[in-house]
């Protein structure tokens, strides 16, 4: 039987994070070890380990792309940037980071707080 992953947990709230957005199938939270200010993973709740392994990768990148813009919006910044790996973690998701530098990086729930407004 396969273990659960970290991302699992977090859907399950056996761990916490600061969850930025979350719908009936994805669930989005912020970095533990951010790139950037606001550095986002974007998680399926259905496990897949690759992101490509997806039964709806349509729906998977249109929640992508409305956390992409709302980092825009919360850190006013055109360039918002994306990586999709697995190796690291065997659960699909994929990385949303703005390009901004901030030394405020520590404070997640001020960042978490800052995109959810930013998605309304």
């Amino acid at each position: 039987m396969r273990e659960k992953t970290i991302f699992e947990k977090i859907i399950d709230r056996e761990i916490s994070a600061e969850i930025v957005y979350e719908d009936n199938d994805f669930i989005a939270f912020l970095s533990i070890d951010p790139r950037a200010p606001g550095h986002t993973l974007v998680v399926p709740k259905l496990w897949c380990h690759w992101v490509w392994d997806h039964p709806d990768t349509s729906a998977y990148f249109k929640v992508v792309k409305m956390l992409a813009l709302a980092l825009r919006k919360a850190y006013n910044t055109e360039l918002v940037r994306s990586s999709i790996y697995g190796e690291e973690i065997p659960h699909a998701h994929v990385h949303v980071y703005p390009n901004v530098i901030d030394d405020t990086m520590k404070d997640l729930a001020k960042h978490a707080e800052m995109i959810s407004k930013a998605l309304i």
